[in-house]
């Protein structure tokens, strides 16, 4: 029954994550549409008479209705087309590539360290309340917590790059080489993400752990004789994780989205860098590929840690419901 339940209720989650995606899509295709001024102004700005506005605006179909346009962008995705830019005429989908890897190199090393950090110091602190690194962690979270992400960049920058001269101020990537071997320029956009997400998931998983820890259940098995390594490994962690998952799962989304503060303040090469310019520019093309790859993202990872919660923790996914 209960399984009956959780593929049922996965299966509500994956169409509502459609119908997201779909109402994101008119949402910010309307929202780049409707600004004041378009990508034809924009690319003649200072240099072109009316006429030629007209002109590269009946060209690009900037005269069409808004829902043929949007329509006709919609047709596009299907066909796996993300359209060319109004701007340099480059294809959408290169784009992406050439600078998706980059924010995804990012995001997936900032995500590991999140996930390996946050759970064996978030697990530590909630079996060990109160002791001597418990208080130290915590102080040290709350510390991050309010601190700015631009701050903590700042700080980082001037501490490590301009006094001790230990990594690069900024992150200029070489492409011809691989992303790996330039390790050292990850260090500071990544510790710059981690500031707040880190301390927050910590705190979160504490909770959990200490909240769980105490629960009846936990009671009735050490009081049974249940060696307690099993009793945090049987009902201590599925309960703590099933709570942290969407929390971290959102973090996680954030931290592959790209955080315009981080890869502005290092000058990395990312998607946020590449959706501000389109922004100002009035590029819907760029605008819709580059935001709906990230709320696509978001979207599938909310959905895969409400199914993992749904899993670990079923009776909680049946009292939402």
């Amino acid at each position: 029954m209960i399984l009956r339940v959780t593929v049922t209720r996965m299966l509500l989650r994956a169409g509502q994550a459609l119908f997201t995606l779909w109402l994101l899509s008119v949402i910010i295709f309307s929202a780049v549409s409707l600004v004041k001024g378009d990508a034809a102004t924009q690319r003649l700005a200072g240099n072109g008479n009316l006429e030629q506005v007209k002109t590269l605006r009946t060209q690009l179909g900037l005269d069409k209705p808004l829902t043929t346009r949007y329509l006709y962008w919609v047709n596009g995705v299907l066909r796996g087309d993300w359209g060319t830019s109004y701007i340099n005429g480059r294809s959408v989908s290169q784009l992406l590539w050439e600078r998706g890897r980059f924010s995804l190199a990012l995001g997936a090393t900032a995500s590991v360290l999140l996930v390996v950090i946050a759970v064996t110091v978030g697990v530590y602190c909630g079996l060990h309340p109160g002791s001597v690194a418990d208080r130290l962690i915590s102080l040290l979270s709350l510390g991050l917590v309010a601190l700015p992400e631009f701050v903590t960049g700042t700080l980082l920058v001037m501490v490590f790059a301009l006094t001790l001269h230990w990594l690069p101020a900024l992150s200029l990537v070489v492409p011809t080489q691989s992303l790996w071997s330039q390790w050292a320029l990850f260090t500071l956009p990544v510790l710059t993400l981690l500031s707040v997400s880190l301390a927050q998931n910590i705190k979160l998983i504490r909770l959990g752990v200490l909240r769980a820890s105490q629960s009846v259940a936990c009671e009735c098995a050490r009081l049974n004789g249940v060696a307690e390594a099993r009793v945090v490994l049987h009902w201590v962690l599925p309960d703590a994780l099933g709570h942290s998952l969407p929390v971290l799962a959102r973090y996680i989304a954030y931290l592959f989205g790209g955080a315009l503060i981080a890869e502005t303040l290092f000058g990395w090469p990312g998607l946020a860098a590449a959706l501000l310019n389109a922004t100002l520019s009035r590029d819907t093309p760029v605008v819709m590929g580059i935001a709906m790859v990230i709320c696509t993202l978001t979207v599938l990872l909310n959905l895969l840690a409400d199914s993992l919660t749904a899993l670990l923790n079923p009776a909680a996914g049946q009292g939402k419901h």
